[in-house]
């Protein structure tokens, strides 16, 4: 199983097995899935493009993460492209309602 990964503009995962071809697509990649501005708060969600551990297998590629506000630093970590928008949406409540 690959270590590196790509997102392409539909949103299909797919692993690489070269890295030096792998570095050319991350250098210039869009791996921004959505970022939300909540007050002085925000939530942002990236594709990592490494597989930065696994779940029973399933590499994890996804990161949600608050970047000023009550919920400062707070993070989240998921598989799937699925997970990372509802993982996405439920930060963004749970920094809704912090403030």
């Amino acid at each position: 199983m690959s270590d590196y990964y790509r997102i392409t503009k539909a949103g299909v995962i797919m692993p690489m097995t070269d890295v030096v071809k792998w570095g050319r697509w991350f250098q210039n990649a869009d791996r921004c899935i959505a970022v939300t501005q909540i007050g002085v708060s925000k939530v942002s969600t990236v594709f990592l493009g490494l597989d930065h551990g696994s779940i029973q297998g399933r590499p994890i590629l996804f990161e949600t993460m608050v970047f000023g506000g009550p919920k400062d630093g707070e993070q989240y970590r998921c598989c799937t492209l699925r997970e990372a928008k509802v993982v996405h949406e439920s930060m963004c409540e749970s920094v809704r309602n912090a403030t």
